[in-house]
């Protein structure tokens, strides 16, 4: 199985500034078979080829799709490549409103990131893996937080697993990985559907939605 876990908004809580958000959105985009990892790397790499870097006097090769700058013409042209079955989409939006103040600090928001990590990662149905579970984040954590994060959910999701499998967590740059690219379109959706009421590209893939909530709600 591959997870791949991205973030959108962010987890600033001086709601006066300009560009803080009122809403942070943890996705996964859950790949139960090596078939359907392999759909989303060739959906990308296509999307990227046949749309993004198709001008031959392009000066700036695109390299990776980021939901933010993808318009919605393109998105729909990536899920069109999606043809196989066997993945899902995990999500929650936390209401940052409601977040304790002992949460709001810098050492309460990596406990916060964490717990709600592990708190979808839960409802990821682990007990029919095979093989091992391969957990791919964006790397957006220093040497420390990531240390920090490995270790508090291999230890909390350890009785979720069959024996003699293991969860393998992997922090890598967009860039390096193409399905973190995908969950990154899907999880700005999302985003937009909370944060903007705008659903126009989540209505497109709601169906593959296997759980949402929105966390601490009004």
């Amino acid at each position: 199985m591959f997870i791949y876990l991205d973030e959108s908004g962010d987890l600033g809580f001086n709601f006066y500034k300009k560009k803080t958000t009122k809403k942070f959105v943890i996705t996964l985009l859950v790949c139960t078979s090596e078939a359907a990892r392999k759909e989303f790397t060739k959906a990308v790499r296509r999307t990227l080829k046949n749309k993004l870097n198709r001008k031959k006097n392009n000066s700036r090769s695109i390299a990776e799709l980021k939901g933010i700058e993808t318009t919605l013409e393109i998105k729909k042209y990536f899920f069109k490549n999606i043809k196989t079955n066997g993945w899902g989409i995990y999500t929650l939006a936390l209401n940052k409103a409601r977040v304790e103040p002992h949460l709001q600090t810098k050492s309460g928001k990596k406990k916060l990131c964490n717990f709600l990590a592990r708190f979808l990662m839960e409802k990821v149905d682990l007990s029919h893996v095979q093989r091992n579970v391969d957990l791919i984040v964006d790397r957006c954590k220093n040497r420390e937080e990531v240390r920090d994060f490995n270790q508090y959910l291999v230890n909390q999701l350890e009785a979720l697993l069959p024996l003699h499998t293991h969860l393998n967590i992997s922090h890598l740059t967009s860039q390096e990985s193409a399905g973190l690219q995908a969950v990154d379109l899907f999880s700005w959706g999302i985003f937009r559907k909370y944060e903007n009421n705008d659903p126009e590209w989540y209505n497109v893939y709601r169906h593959k939605v296997m759980f949402e909530t929105e966390y601490l709600r009004p």
